[in-house]
């Protein structure tokens, strides 16, 4: 498998998809990739005017960065057919935003097994927030709030582990709700068996058949019930996460 998966799309003060277009660019400049296919399910509230308008929105957004790095992307939402189109795909790219909502429409469609299919066989695969989301087991770690329920919380199971992206140490000054590592702390107490991986904003996973690599400026934090919290920099072995 070629997976490229994206803590957060944009740094606070810079421009959408700014940070991570140098990995983007390296991931799949050994490809002969010149199409990329887009999924923007989880792309709410981008427009007014409902969600296919969204989903329009987001498309054009996501095609403004990649046609200055050398790509098309060409929307689900638009194909007649999408697990064919999936099948046809040279490369997937699913957006963040809604995790439930991205979770909801690709049970609906077929896609959760159509995409996991190609994944498997190699067809390259990125995501950003919702969209690194969808590669664990299941939606369970998303941070998002849940608008509509999807026909199952399975997903497309890429990896072994659970993401919990957009990763904070800490609460705002002021709130009195719980921490995230208590959050993900809650979650290994109903989950035992399961590496959660606090992805914080600025950094990716990038894997390449039997090996995966954090990449960016920032740590990963590593839960597992039972044991204490670690903390791994970019470059170190992280394999055994697979």
């Amino acid at each position: 498998m070629k997976l490229l998966l994206i803590s957060n799309s944009t740094n606070y003060g810079e421009e959408y998809l700014g940070w991570p277009r140098e990995y983007i660019t390296d991931f799949l400049k050994t490809t002969s990739v010149k199409r990329i296919l887009f999924i923007p399910y989880a792309g709410v509230g981008l427009s007014d005017d409902g969600l296919y308008k969204s989903f329009d929105v987001y498309e054009e957004r996501v095609q403004n960065v990649f046609s200055e790095l050398g790509y098309e992307i060409y929307s689900i939402h638009k194909e007649e057919d999408p697990i064919q189109a999936v099948k046809n795909a040279e490369c997937v790219a699913v957006g963040g935003g809604n995790t439930f909502h991205l979770v909801y429409m690709l049970h609906k469609f077929g896609l959760m097994e159509a995409i996991r299919k190609q994944a498997l066989k190699g067809l390259p695969y990125m995501g950003w927030s919702a969209g690194s989301n969808v590669a664990c087991p299941s939606l369970k770690t998303t941070n998002d709030m849940p608008i509509i329920e999807p026909e199952s919380f399975d997903c497309f199971k890429l990896i072994p582990f659970q993401i919990n992206p957009h990763y904070l140490d800490a609460n705002p000054e002021g709130h009195g709700g719980e921490t995230r590592e208590q959050r993900i702390e809650e979650f290994l107490l109903v989950n035992k068996d399961i590496y959660v991986v606090g992805l914080r904003e600025a950094t990716l996973l990038q894997m390449e058949g039997d090996k995966i690599e954090l990449k960016g400026k920032r740590p990963l934090r590593l839960f597992k019930h039972g044991q204490e919290p670690k903390e791994f920099e970019p470059g170190a072995d992280i394999n055994f996460l697979l």
